[in-house]
């Protein structure tokens, strides 16, 4: 059963989990803003959303084709995060590291 103070209990998966889930919308803002903002917009929303997606962004683009539109390569990282966060959730449920419901 899950307690009030699991967040603090669990802090090893929370964390990781948090940092992964930020990124990954973050990214999908970028997706969504770069339809409206261009590239070399000034808007400081658009240089935040740039400034800490572009680690994740790069990352994704060594595997990806060069061929490949900016805003795909964002959809790609978004998709990528998710199945990271899905294995770090897997990873500590087969550790029994993490509470489980029921």
């Amino acid at each position: 059963m899950i307690t009030p103070t699991s967040l603090f209990t669990h802090w090893y998966f929370h964390l990781p989990n948090f940092v992964l889930a930020a990124l990954m919308y973050t990214l999908l803002g970028r997706a969504l803003l770069g339809l409206i903002v261009g590239p070399d917009s000034s808007n400081y929303i658009w240089r935040f959303f740039c400034r800490v997606t572009d680690p994740v962004v790069a990352a994704v683009a060594v595997a990806t084709p060069k061929a490949v539109a900016p805003v795909v390569l964002w959809l790609f990282g978004v998709v990528w995060l998710f199945w990271l966060r899905v294995l770090l959730l897997h990873g500590f449920l087969l550790l029994g590291a993490i509470p489980r419901i029921g």
